[in-house]
């Protein structure tokens, strides 16, 4: 797409996400990711019913008066975004493609963390790491990582979830919020997910369209792998074929929960027919 329509579609996620970071998320995303802990603020005069174990014995020495300690939360979080670029991500059937809602999804959390002061990193990947930005503050900066999840094309149709969490973990050093945005097709992630999210306060946002639950009868039909680009002739008359592939998604879909689960970490379901305003709202209200 041209600078001009990338820019007017970049504006027209801002001014949607926005809002509703805004009005909505701002404050459920603060009450819910609390900081790293306390950190000194100052020191003060005592005060009737201050707790004794915050004077500061050496100012009080100092001054020959009691003085006490004043902590404060320490705010500044780190967000990061792990958002699956892969060919299964360019499906829909809603005249709406995973990827669109994923990056709406993203624009939104990119935002309720600018609203905090947060910074906020966007790690793309496919069954390689296709482009990392690092954490930082500022609107621009937001924008920036709309552009990219707007425009940006991957070199690779695959999916590796556990090579993008090894990479998060060997990057990011200090703890962060980690969301992970795909419709996990995948599996064999489970090791290293656990690893993660000892270190990382992780939830995977699961997208997906409600026609890939199950193949319909339609016959025999010509199939392509989003992923690997191969055509294939299906039968999709064939119960054994419609039943093979329903167990299949079906145990995607269980492993990603057990999974996330397993290893402490939070997940979402966001169906591209449905709201995901109030899917991430009720999972911010029940996580704060």
């Amino acid at each position: 797409m041209d600078t001009k329509e990338l820019l007017k579609k970049v504006r027209k996620i801002e001014i949607k996400t926005r809002r509703l970071s805004d009005h909505i998320f701002g404050g459920e995303y603060h009450s819910t990711f609390k900081g790293r802990g306390m950190t000194f603020s100052e020191v003060r005069q005592y005060q009737f019913g201050d707790d004794v174990r915050s004077i500061d014995w050496n100012v009080t020495a100092r001054y020959n008066e009691p003085f006490v300690k004043v902590f404060e939360e320490e705010r500044e979080l780190t967000m990061m975004l792990m958002v699956d670029v892969s060919g299964s991500e360019l499906f829909g059937t809603t005249n709406r493609f995973k990827k669109e809602i994923i990056t709406e999804i993203s624009a939104t959390l990119a935002f309720s963390a600018l609203q905090n002061n947060d910074k906020i990193g966007l790690l793309l990947f496919s069954d390689e790491i296709e482009l990392f930005i690092p954490p930082k503050k500022g609107k621009s900066h937001v924008l920036r990582i709309i552009r990219e999840l707007l425009e940006f094309s991957p070199k690779s149709n695959k999916t590796d979830i556990q090579e993008a969490l090894k990479y998060l973990t060997n990057v990011m050093k200090k703890k962060a919020i980690v969301f992970v945005l795909s419709d996990f097709m995948a599996t064999n992630y489970d090791q290293t997910l656990k690893i993660t999210g000892k270190k990382h306060d992780v939830t995977g946002i699961r997208v997906y369209d409600a026609k890939e639950e199950q193949i319909p009868n339609l016959g025999v039909v010509q199939m392509l792998d989003s992923e690997t680009g191969m055509l294939k002739l299906v039968n999709t008359q064939s119960k054994n074929v419609r039943n093979a592939y329903g167990e299949y998604y079906r145990n995607s879909v269980d492993y990603f929960k057990d999974t996330f689960k397993k290893s402490g970490c939070g997940t979402l379901d966001c169906r591209v027919d449905e709201s995901y305003v109030k899917k991430l709202l009720g999972y911010f209200k029940q996580r704060g």
